[in-house]
């Protein structure tokens, strides 16, 4: 069975972060493995709090799971300070990972702030440079590329930027009022779109986290980057239009959606 970790926060809602990451990996068929930076108490509605994991801790959770179950891809999603950001590309380093797949959350989909300020030149100097593919969105796109988006054009122009700048490939995903759900993979300093049907579902809590959880479970299967996207577009797409409706706000995906099993039937 292949291995994937995923180095991110917990959502005690179970939509986004660690859980969905586990969900996502367990869904594609992959032992799925954690190490948490941050408890955070969420559900569809926003963040209410937020309880940092210690560089230290961090590091021991990454030290037992490289040292036993070496995974097969790597996952980073939500990392709210340097310190621990620097914990994570030094223990990467240190234990050769391969297949790492960096969602650069900066916010999350209510609205609330998740990386500090002091915190985004780290990301930017010591992960993206590790990562085999980075997935922003449109405003963390922005961000990172230090331009607007107004256009499929920009996006490119953006992703071309990201890409030169911290040497990895870059999925710019659509969305936000901007280009439907089409999302562009930058490689080799060629562009590849990735045509979406934007499904009629409010309930999007997560889907950053997801999408990047299906890339790096694919990666760890072996697929080659664009067949990993194009999978795991195809994952997200089926699991938004199963229609799961739970919660006050922006309700969570159905992960499960293509599960079959007599555990999972229900009785009665």
């Amino acid at each position: 069975m292949k291995k994937a970790l995923s180095i991110a926060g917990s959502d005690c809602s179970g939509g986004a972060g660690i859980q969905a990451d586990i969900k996502t990996m367990s869904a594609h068929g992959i032992y799925a493995m954690s190490a948490i930076t941050a408890l955070t108490a969420q559900n569809t509605t926003g963040v209410t709090d937020i309880s940092e994991a210690s560089p230290a801790f961090l590091s021991a959770q990454l030290d037992a799971v490289f040292s036993d179950i070496f995974p097969d891809a790597v996952k980073v999603g939500m990392v709210s300070n340097t310190a621990l950001i620097e914990v994570i590309a030094q223990k990467l380093r240190q234990y050769k990972a391969h297949h790492i797949v960096v969602d650069p959350v900066m916010v999350s989909t209510s609205g609330s702030k998740l990386l500090k300020d002091e915190a985004l030149e780290a990301l930017k100097t010591q992960l993206l440079p590790l990562a085999e593919v980075v997935t922003p969105n449109i405003p963390e796109a922005e961000i990172l590329s230090g331009m607007k988006i107004k256009s499929p054009e920009d996006m490119e122009s953006a992703a071309g930027l990201i890409s030169q700048r911290y040497h990895c490939a870059v999925l710019c995903k659509g969305g936000h009022n901007l280009n439907d759900a089409n999302d562009l993979l930058w490689k080799d300093g060629a562009g590849r779109w990735f045509r979406g049907e934007r499904i009629d579902n409010p309930n999007t809590h997560g889907t950053g986290c997801t999408l990047s959880s299906a890339i790096a479970s694919n990666l760890a299967k072996g697929m080659d980057l664009e067949e990993a996207v194009r999978r795991a577009k195809a994952y997200i797409s089926g699991a938004l239009a199963a229609g799961l409706d739970l919660g006050q706000g922006r309700g969570p995906m159905n992960h499960l959606f293509d599960l079959r099993s007599t555990f999972v039937e229900e009785v009665g």
